[in-house]
């Protein structure tokens, strides 16, 4: 790979890595109906101010998020709107992997209850549990 090629993978693994967290993904989310003051997502978030102007902060860095102050206040809005394209894709990962468990876990309770109603379960020792 190529320094100009290393240097822009990088530069995307910094925007991941600023979305790799619970509470950014929230702000991403809640400023994405509309600017918020650092008050008003301390409160939503239910961390100390201090905490909540560092996950805005790396927001900032990675270009996610800008800022705009007014008088003593100062007002955050999501600027890379595009990433919200990204994580609709992410919650049509999770919706997929959890129709597959859901699924994969009927055919288990359903295989279950046929063995038990053939009587074709697995032995059990004297102690109950599963002959080896």
């Amino acid at each position: 790979m190529d320094e100009r090629t290393q240097a822009r993978m990088e530069a995307q693994a910094n925007v991941f890595k600023a979305l790799a967290h619970p509470s950014r993904i929230f702000v991403m989310n809640e400023l994405a109906k509309g600017e918020r003051c650092v008050c008003e997502l301390t409160e939503m978030i239910g961390s100390d101010k201090s905490t909540v102007s560092k996950h805005l902060s790396i927001l900032k860095q990675a270009g996610i998020i800008t800022d705009e102050k007014r008088s003593n206040m100062v007002f955050y809005s999501l600027q890379a709107k595009c990433v919200l394209n990204f994580m609709a894709c992410v919650e049509g990962m999770i919706e997929t992997k959890l129709k597959k468990l859901v699924a994969m876990h009927a055919i288990a309770v359903k295989n279950k209850d046929k063995q038990r109603s053939t009587g074709n379960a697995a032995p059990r020792s004297a102690t109950g549990n599963v002959s080896d």
